[in-house]
């Protein structure tokens, strides 16, 4: 079966879906359409921005979201997922491919999504950090043991694949959490430059931002099961999908346990539709044996 699954935020980079503007014209249709939606010219930073511009949480997702989105459509008759899946900001657009959201609510709820966290980020000065090497469940015993000494918010939020699991929360816990990582047998804990704390408790002010507009989304039966980051289970009921969506900008990614899944439900073949090659990476290291790749667009 065809698995095709969707990168988050940190796979931009500049120049991304330029080819794709200058070779296809369904590309820069939609691409044209998403600069009216935005009410600026995301294009210009997309192909001819500084890296610090694309940084920049409220463009980098919808970024990352066009690019991703904009391949998919490309494929035209080879894209055929049978189950589709998105890291964090990536589950909007397997939602979108998959027929769940259309292309200009998706593009409208990832700006409203990257608003909001933004915004949460300015409020909470916050961190990540990614833990290598050192068994999930030691990472989140330490993480509740940091949470426990008064130093702020410490939980696991990204399940990348095994032995690499992102924390997030206040940066004083982050920092202890790290030290106390390396100390348990880490082979590293890398402060990530991030704008702050996603999947974690801190964002529950863009969750609530969020909420209302997602509620006044219209979402549609998809095509094929959206196995989301919540519960890493497939959804195919609208209004389950909305409600995990909600819920996802405080809960944990839960990306190792989506792979496994998808493999067990019969995944034979994975193919990352967006930017850069990091899930590539993940898939492999969760199940060497799967066939993953990423996708060639003209």
């Amino acid at each position: 079966m065809k698995a095709f699954v969707f990168p988050g935020q940190g796979a931009q980079f500049v120049g991304m879906g330029k080819d794709l503007y200058d070779n296809n014209e369904t590309a820069k249709d939609l691409f044209e359409k998403a600069n009216d939606i935005l009410g600026y010219r995301i294009t210009d930073i997309m192909f001819e921005g500084t890296d610090e511009d694309l940084k920049q949480t409220k463009v980098t997702q919808p970024a990352v979201f066009l690019h991703s989105v904009i391949t998919a459509i490309c494929m035209g008759d080879d894209f055929k997922p049978e189950m589709v899946a998105g890291h964090s900001l990536g589950e909007f657009s397997a939602l979108v491919a998959a027929g769940a959201l259309s292309f200009e609510d998706g593009l409208k709820l990832v700006y409203a999504r990257a608003m909001a966290m933004q915004k949460a980020c300015e409020k909470q000065p916050s961190t990540m950090a990614a833990i290598i090497g050192l068994a999930d469940e030691k990472v989140e015993e330490i993480c509740a043991e940091v949470s426990k000494m008064g130093k702020g918010v410490c939980v696991a939020a990204n399940y990348n694949n095994p032995g690499q699991l992102v924390i997030s929360g206040d940066i004083e816990a982050i920092n202890e959490a790290c030290e106390q990582l390396k100390a348990a047998g880490a082979k590293r804990a890398l402060i990530l430059k991030v704008g702050g704390a996603f999947h974690s408790p801190l964002m529950q002010p863009a969750k609530d931002e969020l909420q209302t507009a997602i509620e006044n989304t219209e979402f549609h039966t998809p095509k094929c099961p959206v196995y989301q980051n919540v519960d890493a289970n497939a959804h195919t009921d609208a209004a389950e999908i909305k409600a995990n969506l909600i819920a996802q900008l405080t809960s944990p990614v839960r990306w190792t346990q989506i792979v496994q899944h998808m493999i067990a439900d019969g995944a034979t073949e994975f193919t990352e539709c967006g930017p850069g090659k990091a899930l590539k990476g993940m898939i492999s290291k969760i199940n060497k044996e799967v066939n993953v790749h990423g996708v060639v667009t003209e």
